[in-house]
């Protein structure tokens, strides 16, 4: 369902832009990294409404000192950012990165790798690349364009982000920066607040069944009751998605209607 009812038109990847935007409510003075089209988009609408003192880069060296569309360069820049500069940040957990998964399970163990035994696995994956380093050091969120029971499994093939029962097994000393926030999806948006730290359901989008989201899940979410509904963009957040962050639409191929 790509339309939210008939509340003005709105579609389900604006709503999971607006999402993605609060996952960055409240937070200032860090670098934001965003993997996807519909987080990118949500970063630079959190830049443009709640959060401005969020700072976001090129990907590779700059730090922007503009907020361009998502399918356009920036011709602004605000600092150089190399390797060791980021490295610092990242260290010193000043650094909120929403990444994607092939895999995840209830406990936030996210899997970037290989499906299937690892050793000869039946897919090959990206590999862990900084994954674990990321949900080690600073906070992560993670973003799921489709929401099925492949992604989210029982348990993952392979470790590639480090998950709340890993931590907790670990000690209190082991990994003192791990923070898993929140897991946005084209369904709904999810937290790490149920029982030992597992998934839960945080809101589900307008438009969406709890029974879907259950049949797509490959374990019990946590529930709270009421269920909440994801918020729609406001007028506001609604006119910059649509006519300057991105106005050729890309955001409804990543969440098609």
């Amino acid at each position: 369902m790509g339309a939210v009812g008939a509340v003005n038109g709105i579609t389900r990847a604006e709503v999971a832009v607006t999402a993605c935007s609060d996952l960055f409510r409240g937070q200032r003075e860090i670098l934001a990294s965003p993997a996807g089209l519909v987080p990118a988009i949500g970063v630079r609408l959190a830049l443009l409404t709640h959060a401005p003192d969020l700072m976001i880069s090129d990907g590779e060296s700059t730090i922007l000192g503009d907020v361009p569309a998502v399918d356009r360069p920036s011709t602004v820049s605000a600092g150089y950012l190399p390797y060791r500069e980021l490295f610092e940040l990242i260290a010193s957990g000043r650094r909120h990165v929403v990444m994607g998964g092939a895999q995840i399970d209830r406990f936030g163990n996210q899997n970037l790798s290989a499906i299937g035994d690892h050793t000869r696995p039946a897919r090959q994956l990206l590999g862990t690349r900084a994954a674990a380093t990321n949900t080690v050091n600073h906070m992560t969120s993670y973003w799921i364009p489709r929401h099925t029971r492949r992604t989210f499994v029982a348990k993952v093939d392979f470790v590639s982000g480090v998950g709340r029962d890993r931590v907790r097994a670990a000690g209190p000393g082991a990994f003192p920066f791990h923070r898993l926030h929140r897991v946005v999806t084209n369904l709904g948006v999810f937290d790490f607040s149920g029982p030992d730290s597992s998934m839960a359901l945080v809101s589900l989008h307008p438009g969406v069944a709890l029974d879907e989201v259950r049949d797509a899940t490959g374990f019990p979410l946590h529930l709270t009751a009421p269920i909440r509904t994801t918020r729609l963009p406001d007028e506001r957040e609604l006119q910059l998605i649509r006519e300057v962050l991105d106005p050729r639409t890309l955001r409804e191929h990543e969440v098609p209607a």
